[in-house]
Parts: structure tokens; sequence; C-alpha cells
């Protein structure tokens, strides 16, 4: 039996075999394909949503209120941190944007340095207002609860603070607020280890055993220190401002003048703070800790 043998010209036989291998490649790819093909199509309704939105959006000077400028608006959205921005893109804030506030601090087991901590004071308990307000607003039950241990701190020391104003011209109010900075209230670890109110450092290179500890504040190596009673720490405390011929100008002032006190003592360099004056007068006015000064 004879074979009969078919002539395909060459473009033919090109058209032949490219439909053999894309008929291979599909059936060997067909599942990537239709993974594809439902890409394509989630991006297609992705795109008609989104020109949905932005055709129903308000004109941005509508939203706008006749007291919001362009400035403020762009000043505002600087401030949002990358992931509120991303949301804000992405279908913009569903919530309110709320103030941040500075949550109580605890206490850190390792401090910034990598060192192992021993924090002096982490200031957890005090508020600070750029004025003490003519009416007290509703407070929270954390402010309440802060409010409660600055004063007992108070009502503990005030007849202290008031003895020393009697003997050395230092008004209580100061003497009183400055020991609630220092003592964070009472519960700082140099106040409950040292006894120490005020900060007091030690500077002396020789200084006998249990004359001071390091705690950590400017540096991990700060030495601070140590008092046998609060009442001393008060008293050194007074010695001090009296001896130290940078706060001299202080004690021609008038002992009720608590303002001028306070500023006096963060220019004669007390602090480093440049808010130390500010929130010892913000403290004084809002615990009405001046009432301490008139002597009977």
């Amino acid at each position: 039996m004879s074979k009969t043998t078919i002539f395909v010209g060459p473009l033919k036989h090109r058209i032949i075999m490219k439909s053999m291998l894309t008929k291979k490649w599909i059936s060997q790819h067909w599942f990537k394909i239709i993974l594809l093909a439902m890409f394509i199509l989630l991006l297609q309704q992705k795109n008609l949503n989104l020109e949905f939105n932005l055709s129903n959006q308000q004109p941005v000077a509508a939203m706008q209120t006749p007291t919001e400028t362009t400035t403020d608006k762009a000043s505002w959205f600087s401030k949002l941190n990358p992931s509120h921005l991303a949301s804000h893109l992405a279908g913009g804030l569903t919530e309110k944007t709320e103030s941040i506030t500075i949550k109580d601090l605890k206490e850190p087991t390792t401090n910034q340095m990598g060192y192992q901590d021993n924090l002096a004071n982490t200031y957890s308990n005090m508020t600070y207002r750029e004025s003490a307000p003519k009416a007290v607003p509703t407070r929270t039950k954390a402010q309440l609860k802060k409010l409660k241990k600055q004063r007992a701190y108070v009502d503990r020391f005030a007849n202290v603070a008031q003895v020393e104003m009697k003997k050395y011209g230092i008004p209580a109010s100061i003497k009183l607020a400055q020991g609630l900075i220092e003592t964070n209230a009472g519960e700082s670890r140099l106040s409950t280890k040292n006894n120490n109110h005020f900060g007091m450092k030690c500077f002396s290179k020789k200084c006998k055993k249990g004359h001071c500890s390091n705690f950590t504040d400017d540096s991990h190596k700060d030495f601070f220190r140590k008092y046998k009673s609060a009442w001393a720490s008060y008293r050194s405390h007074s010695k001090m401002l009296v001896s130290n011929k940078r706060y001299s100008h202080l004690f021609k002032l008038a002992p009720v003048d608590y303002r001028a006190w306070a500023k006096g003592l963060y220019k004669a360099g007390y602090a480093t703070d440049k808010r130390y004056a500010e929130k010892l007068i913000s403290i004084i006015e809002e615990l009405n800790l001046q009432e301490y000064d008139e002597l009977n």
C-alpha cells in the first residue's frame, strides 16, 4: 500500500508549529492565566470605585470652615504620622483626630543609653498648665489621682516649709512647689531611697560612705546627696540657697513674691529646664500654695 505525502509550505508549517506551541504553553500555565485575569478584573473594579468616590466628594472650599486657613490645614496635614497618612489616602480618616497626650510614665527597666535604669525622677505625678485656670475644669480619674498625691505631699510638708520660711526667708510656696517637682509628689526613687527632696547633687570627690549615691539623671553617673530624713533635706536646701552667691539676689525679694522667686531660681541656674519657672508658678497657683506664704 503506497503512502501519500502531503506537502506543506514553509509559512503554513510555521503557523502550525506556533499554534501547537501556544496550545502546549496554555495547557501548562492555565492556572496562572486565570489568576492574572482575576487580578485584572479586581484592578478594574477598584478603579471604578475610586472614580465613583471622587465624583461624590464635596469641594474642598465647601468643607473648609470660615476660621480654618490654608496654612492651618497644611500644618495639620504635616503632623499626621505615616500610618494616619496611609489611612487617609486609602479612604479617609474615619475617626476624629485627637490631641496627643503624654501617658503616665512608668519606671522602665533600662534607659535609652542601655544602662541599668536607676532614674532619680519620672515626673509622672506632675501636671503643668500655661497658667492656673480661674475655674477648675472637670478632671479625669487619672488627673484626680495625681491631684490627690500632690495634696498629700503638701499636707505632709506644709509646716516644714513654713518653718524654713520663718528662719531663712524662702517662700513656703516655692519650697513646696520645688519639692513636688523634684520628688514626683513624694514618689521618686531619689526621695524614697535618699530622702532627697530637692535634687541636691554631690560634687565632692572625697565624700564619706553613705554621703551620696548614684542615680540616672542628666547622665547615668550623677551622684545625689543622701539624708537621714526629709526634714534634713529641706534644711540642706535652705542653707544652700542662703550660702550660694548665685541666689543672693533672691533674698532681696519679698517672701510672698513667688513669681519673682520662680523666675529668679531659673535665671540663677537652679534647673536646666527652660520652663522651670513657669512650672513652679503653675503648680503654686493650681494648688493655691501661695496661701502658705501668709504667716500668722
